[in-house]
């Protein structure tokens, strides 16, 4: 624990010391975009419940991916009724938090959902809706467990840190922690995705008829009383049977449970890249790609 320790510090004074922000600059052609520029299905991004990756903000580089495969993005603001869900098709929440931890990373992480919202999303995918769910590293895990755990995830709120004193960390088919599956494999060659690229994140514990994306490996799962800080009495657990990405068809509709955000994003911390936009994300962008196929199926 004492070297994870020194390492999890280090990692906070680079971000304390960092700001970070979009990388506006990204902007990636792709290959074979799904619809012609504006044609496809809209997206819409949560903005209503204190996320901290919005579509017009830290998320504005995975919107523009999706906008240059011929989706059409908006930003939902308002809280989740079954009104407000009737228009929509596909539903993006990324990091949301309980007004409670708006600048006030530590315990408790209550719910950014109230019961009646989460009792509407359960509904409207069961009913076909298509929801992608991101949550990162506590307190974003924590303000989400309530809404994964009706689906049958178990969040945790937690720091996944690598074992092997790494910040960031490639999932690669050949070490079996990207798993092969409709999602990474895609529907043609161009679409096979062999590594993903990510920035520790959260973990959880997946249901039975879940598919499995990505499988931590050698990790230890630390649940600090306030983010980024550790001592050698923080609890933790190691990562057996935890996993960061996976997907689940869910009565008629689908969801997608991400515990990382960078991932799909693409930001600037100093002259740092973290997410799309890291030279070792070679894949990162072809997976958001198949993950919003998916979805639409």
């Amino acid at each position: 624990m004492k070297y994870l320790l020194a390492l999890t510090l280090m990692v906070a004074c680079a971000i304390a010391n960092a700001q970070v922000s979009p990388d506006t600059l990204f902007n990636p052609i792709l290959y074979s975009p799904v619809y012609a520029r504006g044609t496809g299905p809209e997206i819409h991004v949560d903005a209503a419940h204190n996320n901290y990756h919005t579509a017009s903000d830290r998320f504005a580089p995975f919107s523009r991916v999706l906008q240059n495969d011929g989706y059409k993005i908006s930003e939902n603001k308002t809280p989740f009724n079954s009104s407000a869900m009737a228009d929509i098709h596909l539903l993006v929440i990324s990091n949301a938090l309980n007004e409670i931890n708006l600048g006030n990373w530590s315990n408790p992480c209550p719910s950014a959902f109230t019961e009646s919202e989460i009792l509407v999303l359960k509904n409207w995918v069961s009913n076909g809706g298509k929801l992608l769910l991101i949550a990162d590293h506590m307190p974003f895990s924590g303000a989400a467990q309530k809404l994964a755990s009706a689906f049958g995830f178990e969040l945790c709120n937690c720091f996944a840190m690598d074992n092997r004193r790494r910040t960031a960390e490639l999932f690669m088919r050949s070490d079996s922690t990207l798993i092969p599956s409709e999602l990474t494999d895609g529907g043609s060659a161009y679409q096979k995705v062999d590594s993903i690229f990510t920035f520790t994140g959260s973990a959880f514990k997946i249901p039975a008829e879940a598919i499995p994306i990505i499988k931590l490996k050698n990790y230890s799962l630390l649940s600090p009383s306030q983010a980024w800080q550790f001592t050698d009495d923080t609890p933790y657990e190691q990562s057996e049977n935890y996993f960061q990405a996976a997907a689940l068809k869910f009565g008629k509709g689908k969801i997608v449970l991400m515990g990382e955000a960078a991932m799909f994003t693409a930001q600037l911390a100093g002259n740092q890249k973290i997410g799309m936009n890291s030279p070792n994300a070679k894949y990162n962008v072809q997976l958001l790609r198949n993950t919003i196929s998916w979805l639409v199926k």
